[in-house]
């Protein structure tokens, strides 16, 4: 049996410049985002996908950042390509989502002054209240919406 230990983020880092909506903004950047169905990427000769491909673009149509509410969160969009639009929701998770990493190699020091390296450790860094969900087939645009 393989067992862990577990350890809170290393240090409080400002949330970046984002222009989600604050609800769904995590200090690390990191989104919850659900699909049905696969994204197809382009690959390259021995059949790996091609690096640094953008997916499409998510837009929040009825977001402004002075709203109140959550009106807003019924209608999200990500456009696939040039030609094909998702329709999808900002859902609040039933239970919030810990994502977590392996730790960077780490010391403790001991009562007799020596220091002892760690074994496998891991540490939270975000915890995703929200998901975008997106559960609906895509539907055809016109280019004027590509990204």
């Amino acid at each position: 049996m393989s067992s862990f230990k577990l350890y809170p983020p290393s240090k409080a880092s400002a949330a970046p410049s984002s222009p989600l909506p604050q609800l769904i903004q995590t200090p690390s950047g990191l989104a919850l985002l659900e699909l049905q169905g696969t994204i197809n990427l382009p690959q390259d000769a021995e059949g790996e996908p091609l690096p640094k491909v953008e997916v499409g673009r998510i837009d929040f149509p009825d977001y402004t950042p002075d709203a109140l509410g959550s009106a807003w969160m019924n209608r999200v969009h990500l456009y696939v390509g040039q030609y094909q639009r998702l329709n999808g929701v900002v859902k609040k998770l039933p239970k919030a989502i810990a994502v977590v990493r392996r730790r960077e190699g780490s010391a403790t020091d001991r009562s007799d002054g020596e220091g002892q390296t760690e074994g496998e450790s891991l540490e939270v860094v975000e915890i995703v209240k929200y998901k975008l969900m997106f559960s609906n087939r895509p539907e055809p645009v016109g280019t004027s919406h590509a990204p």
